[in-house]
């Protein structure tokens, strides 16, 4: 019960940032100079009228003085409240739609004016383990860009590419629903999966939707845009290249694997990724945003075909190297069979490594709370195994407990989100490394 008192929308408008107490403390000291006056003006009426006598039972007289003040103060107080409940409801209805997940005035004028002096966050990935830690990071900042990979050929988005020649939708759309701060039902709706039906059947409406836009509008970034503001939502959402491009593998045992879906059924230990065409452009705003940000996140997602596709972007790469923001890595709490068997962290960070460059990354966050995981999952807990390997002496490890407790497959929303702020703070406080010079290597954009 305490806790749903502090988090009711009344107490929010005291909150720090909201520029609303000084203007409430001035309209406190108005209403007492006013009710001083008032009380002046009615002694002084009394002293020299002479009233009838049910004023003398109006005016409460039959009772001590210290018992009136007690009565008018509380009365004066729960009339206030009402006043400020039902000014915040007429409010609310002209500005806020009914049933948004922001459902008060002060909730909403938070997230207008703290969130938006948030730091400037860029999330890179893909899949469900991107729009996890957007779910997280939204209610801490609405400064977000999240770059996504337009790799993916599988399933509704390779049907969609195929189709119609355009981006894969599947990875944006679930960015678009986890930002999204409109009324649940339309996060559902964008969500929905069609079970059955010629032609329908495995399409996912948020895609059909984003697809459609894009006809309608002749631009995919005009439908994101589009996308984003009909959902409300929190952030930006941009796609890592707007060339098609094809994701391509080398194993363990030399062999080509071609397309995003074909290399997570193969299952082997992969060698090598690269893009096709290898010099695709990266989308100019998403070099923008990494130059720009005060922290870059990469991950948590599919290593291979969620994570990298995004780093295999030339631009995006000198970005990151050029970029003065943090630059994290969230390490996946469980190996995905057929991609990341037997990994432990440093394998991790040597696979991103190995396919960009030694030192893009500054921290990485590690799982520490490591438990045994369901033998039809066919994955493994990722440990901090080998931590005096070469591969840390130049990345700075936190551990931090991060899995969900309902699905330790992945990462809780909240305490993922925590971590990557606990590093930001830790960096603007002094308590990580000194400022990080950008790399001899590294080529500033300006585009």
């Amino acid at each position: 019960m305490p806790r749903r008192i502090r988090n009711h929308s009344l107490f929010t408008w005291l909150y720090p940032g909201m520029h609303i107490k000084r203007w409430l403390l001035l309209l406190v000291v108005g209403m007492t100079l006013l009710s001083l006056g008032a009380a002046y003006l009615f002694r002084e009426a009394y002293l020299a009228y002479d009233f009838p006598g049910v004023a003398h039972y109006l005016t409460l007289q039959m009772i001590p003085r210290w018992a009136r003040g007690i009565i008018f103060v509380s009365v004066a107080l729960g009339a206030v409240g009402i006043a400020f409940w039902k000014l915040n409801q007429s409010l609310l209805y002209a500005v806020v739609r009914p049933g948004a997940r922001n459902g008060s005035m002060a909730q909403s004028l938070y997230a207008k004016r703290v969130l938006s002096r948030g730091p400037r966050v860029v999330a890179i990935g893909g899949g469900t383990g991107l729009s996890v830690l957007l779910r997280g990071l939204k209610e801490y900042t609405s400064n977000l860009t999240a770059i996504v990979t337009v790799a993916d050929d599988g399933g509704s988005s390779g049907r969609l590419r195929q189709d119609f020649g355009v981006v894969a939708p599947g990875d944006i759309r679930q960015c678009v629903a986890a930002l999204a701060e409109a009324e649940p039902l339309m996060s559902r709706l964008f969500q929905y999966r069609f079970g059955t039906g010629d032609g329908l059947q495995g399409h996912s409406f948020g895609n059909l939707f984003i697809v459609a836009m894009a006809n309608v509008t002749g631009n995919f970034e005009t439908a994101i845009h589009e996308a984003s503001r009909v959902l409300n939502v929190r952030g930006t959402i941009l796609p890592s290249t707007l060339v098609d491009v094809t994701l391509s593998a080398r194993t363990q045992d030399d062999e080509l694997v071609h397309g995003e879906h074909n290399i997570t059924e193969h299952g082997a230990r992969i060698r090598e990724l690269f893009l096709n065409p290898a010099d695709a452009e990266a989308h100019p705003d998403a070099v923008r945003a990494i130059l720009n940000a005060d922290l870059v996140v990469v991950g948590p997602g599919s290593l291979y075909t969620s994570v990298l596709p995004n780093l295999l972007v030339e631009d995006l790469r000198k970005a990151m190297l050029s970029t003065s923001a943090h630059r994290l890595f969230v390490c996946n709490v469980a190996t995905e069979h057929g991609e990341t068997d037997d990994f432990g962290v440093a394998d991790f960070i040597e696979a991103l490594e190995r396919h960009t460059v030694a030192g893009l990354v500054d921290t990485v966050i590690a799982n520490s709370n490591v438990r045994a995981l369901p033998a039809e999952l066919q994955a493994e807990p990722v440990t901090l195994d080998h931590p005096d390997a070469r591969v840390f002496e130049h990345v700075r490890v936190v551990q931090a407990d991060v899995v969900s407790g309902e699905d330790r497959y992945r990462h809780d929303v909240q305490k993922l989100a925590a971590a990557v702020l606990d590093v930001y703070h830790g960096r603007q406080n002094g308590a990580l490394e000194a400022e990080r010079k950008p790399s001899d290597e590294a080529v500033l954009l300006t585009r």
